[in-house]
C-alpha cells in the first residue's frame, strides 16, 4: 500500500499500550473499507463496530459509514469528506481512492471481516497479557481471563430474528414439547410455578442456617442427573464427602446418621441399598468442586469446561453459597461486591445458557420478628440480588402445621420473585434424616 496506508504514528491507533500492535496497519482493514466504497450496500451486512479497527483513520472512516447508513444517505467520497471535516486525524481523499482500488472484489468481504475480527481479538489479548505481565497480581490475572472469555463471543451472531422467534412461538403452539420447558426440578408444584429451571436464569435460594437449602439444592442436582443431565456443584463451605453422603442417603433411603459410621451402624439391608446407591451415583455426571477460595473466574472456567465436554445435555450449576465466593476486586462496600458477583453470574448463566442456582444467607432480622417467614429484604445485601435474580426462592419452616409423617417437617418455599411467571408459596415435605424433599401431600 502507499505511504498513506503505511503510517505508523501512534495517533492512528486505539489508545492503549505501546508496541503491542503490528508495525504496519492491517491490509485487511483497507480492503474491507474499499469493498464498501465499491458496493455501499455491504454496510448493511457488515457486523463490525469502529473499535474493531486498529487504525484511528479506519475507525473514523467506518464510523462515518455507519452515520450515513443511519441517516439513509449514500456512501460516497463527497459526503464522507463532509462527515470527517474537523476530525483530529485526517482521512484524505487519496487514501479513500487508494483502498477502493486495492480491493480485488467486494464479494469476499466476509473473509476480510473475519480477519479484522481475529486481529482485534489478538490485540485485546496482547493488551491484557501486557497488563498481567507488568502487574503480576491475581486481579490482573482475573482481568486477563475475563478478556479471554469475552473474546470468544466476539463476532458471534447473537439472538434470533423476529421471524425466527415467531416461528418458535408457533411451534410451541402446535407441537408437544413435554410438560415443562425447563430442567425438571422433580417437584410437581415447583415445576408448575417455574415451568422447570430455565436456561440463562439466575435463581437465588435463601434461608437461615439449618433450614435445608443445601439439601434442596442437592435434590435439584439429583433430579437433573436422573434425567441424564450434568451438574456442577460448587461447595464453598461443606466438604465433598459430606455432600456425597447426603446424596447417598437420599438415593438409598438410609438414615444420614448411619453414614457417620456405616461399618458399625448399617444393617444388611442398609448395606445392600448403599452399595446400589454408590453404583448409581458413580454413573451420574455429578461434579463437586470444593477448591478453597473459589472466584468468579474459577466458576466460569469450570462451567466452560463442562459445557465443552457436554455440549448438548441438560446442565445445572449450583453454588453454595454467595457470601463465600472469593472477591478479587476491591469495593468500598459489601453490597457493591455482592452486586458485582451477581451481575457476573447472571452473565455467565446467559453466556453458557444454563440455570445457576445460587444459595444465599438471610439476615438475622428475620429471627427477631414475630412472623419469621422471610421476605426479599431479608437477603443480605439484598438490593443487587433482587435486581439481578430471575427467580428468588425463600425457605422457612412451618412450625404451626405438623406433617403427618414423624420423619418429615413442613417447609414453605416462597417464590418471592419470578421475572417471567407467577409468585407464591408452595409447601414441601423435608425428611431431614435422609436429606430428601418430596411433594407435600395436599
Amino acid at each position: 500500500m502507499n505511504a498513506t496506508l503505511n503510517q505508523t504514528n501512534e495517533d492512528h491507533y486505539l489508545l492503549g499500550l505501546p508496541n503491542i500492535h503490528q508495525e504496519n496497519p492491517f491490509e485487511a482493514e483497507g480492503i474491507l473499507l474499499g469493498a464498501v466504497f465499491q458496493a455501499p450496500e455491504l454496510i448493511h451486512e457488515i457486523t463490525l463496530e469502529p473499535f474493531h479497527f486498529s487504525q484511528k483513520q479506519n475507525q473514523l472512516l467506518f464510523q462515518a459509514f455507519r452515520e450515513l447508513q443511519m441517516e439513509n444517505r449514500p456512501i460516497d467520497v463527497i459526503l464522507l469528506v463532509e462527515k470527517l471535516a474537523g476530525t483530529k486525524v485526517m482521512v484524505s481523499v487519496s487514501y479513500m481512492m487508494d483502498i477502493t482500488s486495492r480491493c480485488p472484489s467486494p464479494d469476499n468481504y466476509e473473509h476480510y471481516q473475519t480477519i479484522v475480527l481475529n486481529q482485534y481479538k489478538l490485540r485485546m489479548l496482547k493488551k491484557a497479557a501486557f497488563l498481567f505481565l507488568n502487574e503480576q497480581t491475581i486481579e490482573a490475572a482475573d482481568d486477563f481471563y475475563k478478556v479471554y472469555t469475552d473474546m470468544q463471543d466476539v463476532g458471534k451472531v447473537k439472538g434470533k430474528s423476529k421471524r425466527d422467534i415467531l416461528t418458535d412461538v408457533y411451534l410451541e403452539m402446535v407441537e408437544d414439547h413435554g410438560n415443562i420447558s425447563g430442567l425438571d426440578t422433580g417437584f410437581s408444584l415447583l415445576n408448575g410455578m417455574l415451568n422447570g429451571l430455565q436456561n440463562g436464569d439466575l435463581i437465588i435460594m435463601a434461608a437461615r442456617p439449618s433450614v435445608g437449602k443445601t439439601a434442596l439444592a442437592l435434590n435439584l442436582a439429583k433430579n437433573c442427573c436422573k434425567g441424564g443431565g450434568v451438574v456442577d456443584f460448587f461447595s464453598l463451605e461443606m466438604p465433598a464427602i459430606q455432600l456425597i453422603k447426603r446424596m447417598l442417603s437420599d438415593i438409598s433411603y438410609v438414615d444420614g446418621f448411619k453414614w457417620k459410621d456405616p461399618y458399625h451402624y448399617f444393617s444388611d439391608k442398609d448395606h445392600e441399598r448403599a452399595v446400589h446407591a454408590l453404583g448409581t451415583l458413580d454413573q451420574w455426571n455429578f461434579h463437586i468442586h470444593v477448591v478453597p477460595r473459589q472466584t468468579i473466574s474459577d466458576i466460569r472456567s469450570t462451567i466452560q469446561k463442562t459445557k465443552r465436554e457436554h455440549p448438548n445435555g441438560s446442565h445445572l450449576v449450583v453454588i453454595d453459597y454467595l457470601q463465600l465466593i472469593t472477591q478479587t476486586k476491591r469495593f468500598e462496600r459489601q453490597d457493591l461486591a455482592v452486586g458485582y458477583i451477581t451481575r457476573e453470574l447472571k452473565q455467565i448463566a446467559r453466556q453458557y445458557d444454563v440455570p445457576i442456582v445460587l444459595l444465599s444467607q438471610l439476615s438475622r432480622g428475620v429471627e427477631q420478628r414475630a412472623d419469621k417467614r422471610p421476605v426479599m429484604s431479608d437477603l443480605r445485601d439484598s438490593g443487587s440480588i433482587e435486581q439481578d435474580a430471575d427467580v428468588i426462592m425463600l425457605l422457612s419452616r412451618e412450625d404451626d402445621e405438623p406433617v403427618k409423617s414423624d420423619t418429615a417437617e413442613l417447609i414453605n418455599l416462597n417464590i418471592a420473585k419470578h421475572r417471567n411467571g407467577p409468585v407464591g408459596v408452595i409447601k414441601l415435605a423435608f425428611e431431614k434424616n435422609y436429606s430428601r424433599y418430596r411433594d407435600y401431600p395436599v
